[in-house]
């Protein structure tokens, strides 16, 4: 596992919105990519199973780094599950209920955090659903 880092103007945003939901999950900020959810496997040491990706749909015309920002206040690949700057309808995908823990991106690239599922569910707002195959 890569070193923690201070965390940037972005993670520090995350884990407020982590304390107000009275969670006592913690954002790291690691020296190594976690953009991906292959790089965020390799970073924590567990299975690509347990990485919650936050993606971004947009129905209509694109611009999508510039309307990803715009809405959820992060960076594609460091979108955390909760904290946007505007209100989103949200996904969690069924198989993540499968773990005792997973891990979200916390503001940046390179940010992550643990998480148990039920919480994710519930500060995210999200509906749970099939969105694998």
């Amino acid at each position: 596992m890569n070193a923690p880092c201070a965390l940037s103007t972005s993670a520090k945003r995350v884990q407020a919105a982590l304390t107000a939901a009275g969670l006592e999950c913690r954002v790291v900020e690691h020296a190594a990519s976690a953009r991906t959810s292959a790089e965020a496997a390799q970073v924590l040491g567990c299975a690509v199973a347990q990485i919650a990706k936050s993606l971004v749909f947009r129905v209509e015309a694109t611009g999508d780094p510039d309307f990803v920002r715009a809405v959820t206040g992060y960076a594609i690949g460091g979108i955390p599950p909760l904290g946007h700057a505007q209100p989103i309808r949200t996904f969690v995908d069924r198989t993540l209920l499968d773990h005792d823990v997973v891990y979200a991106a916390g503001g940046t690239p390179n940010a992550l955090f643990a998480i148990r599922p039920q919480d994710l569910v519930r500060v995210s707002g999200g509906r749970v659903a099939d969105t694998c195959p």
